[in-house]
């Protein structure tokens, strides 16, 4: 499945931004999305995940109680609300299908990367 990711931008620490991960899949409804991030040097990290219906998410703990995941299946789009940004939080934000709650290994990811949106916080 492709999406597309946008949102990202230039913001100081403390600020917000509200990512969104779009896709013309007809069966969005029906999958469980994540929103994985890849920091400069690093390797993709899961960050948050929401189950078909909603009705389940799951953080990673050093976002826990700053981000919001949430979806409207109506529009084909999850977002990513993300509050108290903090320089840590510097990454390529991308979506993709996986599993919600994360597996017992971590986190899952079941399609290819797309172009992903940009997060820089600035200290």
């Amino acid at each position: 499945v492709q999406f597309v990711e946008s949102g990202g931008g230039l913001v100081q620490t403390g600020g917000s931004l509200r990512l969104s991960c779009s896709t013309s899949e007809e069966t969005f409804a029906s999958l469980a999305i994540g929103w994985f991030r890849q920091a400069p040097g690093e390797e993709h990290k899961g960050v948050s995940c929401v189950s078909k219906n909603g009705y389940v998410t799951d953080y990673v703990d050093s976002v826990k109680g700053r981000f919001t995941i949430s979806r409207d299946n109506a529009k084909n789009v999850v977002y990513l609300q993300m509050d108290n940004l903090k320089p840590s939080d510097t990454a390529v934000y991308y979506c993709q299908t996986t599993l919600c709650p994360r597996g017992r290994d971590g986190w899952y990811r079941f399609g290819s990367w797309g172009q992903g949106t940009q997060v820089i916080v600035s200290s």
